[in-house]
């Protein structure tokens, strides 16, 4: 463990960017299918084209459905104060225990920084509830694995 809340704030920062790289590059995939479907209704016609019209529109719905998810990820992320620390776990926490490091703030899976590699969880998440409101030392089991909290920042 290096300077912990310089870890904290790098690991923010990360997320952040992460969060908005996703945005950036469903919107562009999002504008491309929108111009497939439109290509789609000038070129076609018959039971072909109403086929490819809604196979483009169940794309562009599913498309639509992350960004929004990766909208709220964002937003939740520039919620949270990074410089603020905790003895306990709550929204913006980074824990490390026994079986690998956790930042408590969005869904956004595994993320490296400074050599160390942290879960950026949900706090809705299985082990996001578990966590919350736990201090150092604590213990907590999940799917038979016995999780220490070694430091909550």
């Amino acid at each position: 463990m290096q300077d912990l809340p310089s870890i904290k704030k790098a690991l923010h920062q990360r997320c952040l960017t992460l969060a908005e790289d996703r945005i950036v590059s469903l919107q562009h995939i999002l504008k491309e299918a929108q111009q497939a479907a439109n290509n789609e209704t000038k070129s076609s016609a018959g039971d072909k084209h109403e086929t490819g019209r809604a196979m483009a529109q169940l794309e562009t719905e599913k498309l639509t459905a992350q960004l929004s998810e990766a909208l709220n990820i964002k937003q939740n992320l520039t919620q949270i104060n990074p410089t603020i620390t905790n003895n306990t776990v709550v929204l913006g926490s980074v824990i490390y225990t026994n079986k690998g490091n956790f930042y408590i703030a969005a869904s956004i899976g595994k993320v490296a920084i400074t050599n160390e590699v942290f879960f950026a969880i949900s706090p809705a998440s299985p082990i996001g509830k578990l966590l919350l409101t736990k201090k150092e030392k604590e213990s907590f089991s999940l799917n038979g694995n016995e999780y220490t909290i070694l430091a909550v920042i």
